[in-house]
């Protein structure tokens, strides 16, 4: 499985951007996916994630009202549309996919991107 984010950028406090993740490869490995972020000095931490079908999503308590994270799995792609962004969501996004992956048995994987890079003006 492969994973490529883009739509980062700079925006000034109170924009908007939308993210994307596209996924290619072993696809129908892919069960749930999330974002993650990590500012610098920090640690990575979880932005938002989703379930396979879609039907299930958590947020972080920072982002909870603002970002909506969503898959469009017959496109193999996830989005996490971010609204009313404040400087401290400057960071790197990346990309994660829960997945199986054969080894001669078959052992859960995860997948990262190589981030986007998100950065928020005051």
């Amino acid at each position: 499985v492969q994973l490529v984010e883009s739509g980062g950028g700079l925006v000034q406090a109170g924009g908007s951007l939308r993210l994307s993740c596209a996924a290619s490869g072993s696809t129908f490995s892919i069960n749930a996916m999330g974002w993650y972020r990590q500012a610098p000095g920090k640690q990575r931490e979880l932005v938002a994630d989703i379930t396979s079908s879609g039907g299930s999503t958590n947020y972080a308590d920072s982002v909870k009202g603002r970002f909506t994270i969503s898959r469009d799995n017959a496109k193999n792609t996830m989005y996490l549309q971010m609204n009313s962004l404040k400087p401290e969501d400057t960071a790197v996004y990346y990309c994660k996919a829960e997945a199986v992956r054969w080894v001669g048995v078959n052992i859960p994987f995860d997948y990262w991107g190589q981030g986007t890079q998100v950065t928020v003006s005051s």
